[in-house]
């Protein structure tokens, strides 16, 4: 069994993660960004004695620090960065949040980042590490889609900075994958998405369980497929 860490584990597919990870016997640390407004995570924990709940709020330094911290060195096996912002209704070129752009920046590009600096010791105790950062299509260069300035443009960064974790980590012993989970029926994509959380969840699972060295770097979609840039 492996202890594997959500990041943004309250809800969706990042509550799915946990519930799958956990059901097969594996240690979950599952971490939320408000551990007092966590009611279907907390619910889960206390039917399962592997999973225990963490503060950690990505798009904070120190929430990020204060939650390695805690958790101390020992090794953690996979990470996977579910935690992430939509950016807002206002992402017309002609009505754009400024605010909500630099807030998103920090949840969806610079915290998955900072995630990873905190936490690449626990990666390497590991000695078979894998950090994962879901993302999107709309954050590939490829996707024949307009507007949405801020989420596309947040989840093109994040995807360059798993890219750029797999190069400076070419010589450790951890995979870095970015991943599109697919349209998911969540509170963020709707009832009329193409799938469920449970589908998603279990597809990503899927993908990290057959990750080798090889893949590091690459954006792969919840099937397995990798996908385009």
């Amino acid at each position: 069994m492996s202890t594997v860490m959500i990041v943004g584990a309250t809800r969706g597919i990042g509550l799915e993660l946990a519930k799958q990870y956990a059901a097969e016997g594996n240690t979950v640390i599952a971490c939320a960004r408000d551990s007092g407004a966590a009611e279907q995570l907390d619910a889960l924990s206390s039917s399962s004695d592997n999973i225990s709940i963490e503060q950690l709020d990505v798009s904070d330094p120190a929430s990020i620090e204060a939650a390695a911290a805690n958790i101390g060195t020992g090794a953690i096996d996979t990470v996977i960065v579910v935690a992430g912002a939509v950016g807002g209704g206002r992402q017309s070129l002609d009505d754009l949040d400024i605010e909500e752009w630099h807030s998103s920046l920090n949840t969806n590009t610079i915290g998955p980042a900072l995630v990873a600096r905190a936490f690449k010791p626990n990666l390497l105790a590991s000695g078979k590490g894998n950090f994962m950062i879901l993302s999107s299509q709309l954050g590939a260069s490829t996707w024949p889609m307009g507007g949405m300035y801020i989420y596309s443009s947040t989840k093109a960064a994040v995807g360059k900075v798993g890219k750029i974790l797999s190069l400076d980590w070419a010589q450790d012993p951890i995979i870095v994958s970015v991943m599109h989970p697919g349209w998911v029926q969540t509170d963020m994509g709707g009832p009329q998405a193409e799938i469920t959380a449970e589908e998603s969840a279990s597809g990503i699972r899927n993908v990290v369980a057959g990750l080798t060295k090889e893949d590091s770097g690459n954006f792969y979609k919840w099937n397995g497929d990798i996908h385009p840039w």
